[in-house]
């Protein structure tokens, strides 16, 4: 198949500095044969241009307190009921006991975003950050994200800017920029009807960047939206971090059905595609020319697809993920650890450095 001459006319404008518009960013995506590996070779290249060759990832611990959870996602396999089975709720030792194991693994960040238990206020989610503050003194937290933080100030009746600012207080570090999923309502009403909508979750990331907190940015697709409402997605990621520049890096989930609610009921199909995978890799880059790093989530693609990803736009392997238990819950295998002896294999067969990483960039 011969490539499409105005997809190699775009991809020139893009190497020269063309900003993608909406438009031309769903052409990008809905290319096939060919096409995608140019598409690929030019985030490629973008890429080298914007951060080098190194690829990062960071040494990180998940700690999730509770699975126990008011609503009821159906993209999520994870979330429990009160009096399910195998509900569980970690206490202040437990959770204690989980940071402290952080030291011997060498971790540098505890990350965790729980269900949002029917107890919860805005003192259960700065109680948490304390604790593990008290159990590792310098860790960093990442933590929280957009739909606690409107859940933690409605339990507690007060503003969202001030929730943030509390969590900022308590010692969070940044955010995870989750329940983003898809930001288009239409979608949204049908795979999270109980999250915040697209307007609330844009204004509390505007908030938290303006309280100086960072936070990553996701997306998390292949179940029922369209390539244009990723297309729409990204656009509203890239002028957020026009304005607020708070977003460190972009991290594409591919969602995982087995599972899941929505697919048990037909409501979404199994999964993006490999060629979807890489496209929205290689288009993020492209279009996203405002977020420096972009990840390839190891825990969503595997491996080898991981892997690919790596020339196809994406810098960053993500975490080491020791007690990975959100995927692992939808149905994905082998989410809970990857030895940094494996990703620097998968660097090193590229012809490329691993560097570890901080949460927030520095290399180590």
């Amino acid at each position: 198949m011969r490539i499409v001459a105005g997809i190699r006319v775009l991809l020139r404008d893009v190497a020269g500095g063309h900003r993608l518009t909406e438009g031309e960013a769903l052409r990008l995506m809905g290319a096939t044969g060919r096409d995608v590996w140019a598409v690929a070779e030019c985030a490629d290249r973008l890429r080298e241009e914007r951060v080098g060759e190194a690829v990062t990832y960071v040494r990180n611990q998940n700690l999730n307190v509770t699975n126990i959870c008011v609503n009821s996602c159906g993209f999520c396999g994870f979330s429990r009921k009160k009096g399910d089975p195998d509900t569980y709720f970690l206490d202040k030792a437990a959770v204690q006991e989980k940071a402290a194991r952080t030291k011997e693994r060498r971790v540098t960040e505890i990350c965790t975003v729980s269900g949002l238990h029917p107890d919860f206020t805005a003192d259960s989610y700065v109680n948490i950050l304390t604790w593990i503050r008290e159990a590792v003194p310098g860790i960093h937290l990442h933590a929280s994200n957009p739909m606690e933080v409107a859940y933690g100030a409605a339990r507690s009746g007060i503003s969202t800017a001030e929730m943030a600012a509390r969590l900022k207080e308590a010692g969070l570090g940044s955010m995870c920029g989750t329940a983003a999923e898809i930001l288009v309502d239409r979608v949204r009403s049908v795979i999270c009807p109980g999250k915040i909508d697209t307007a609330t979750w844009e204004r509390i990331i505007r908030e938290v960047h303006g309280l100086g907190i960072p936070t990553t940015a996701t997306i998390m697709y292949g179940h029922c939206e369209t390539v244009a409402d990723r297309v729409r997605h990204l656009a509203i990621l890239r002028s957020i971090q026009d304005d607020t520049g708070g977003f460190t890096e972009f991290v594409p989930l591919s969602f995982i059905h087995m599972e899941t609610p929505i697919y048990r009921k037909g409501l979404a199909a199994p999964g993006a595609t490999g060629r979807e995978d890489l496209l929205l890799i290689a288009v993020s880059r492209l279009f996203l020319d405002n977020i420096p790093h972009i990840q390839s989530s190891w825990v969503k693609l595997g491996k080898k697809l991981a892997q690919l990803a790596l020339i196809a736009g994406a810098d960053d392997l993500g975490g080491t993920m020791f007690e990975e238990s959100i995927s692992k819950g939808a149905g994905a295998k082998d989410t809970e650890y990857l030895d940094p002896a494996e990703m620097e294999r998968m660097a090193g067969d590229l012809g490329r450095p691993l560097r570890q990483r901080t949460t927030l960039y520095t290399l180590l």
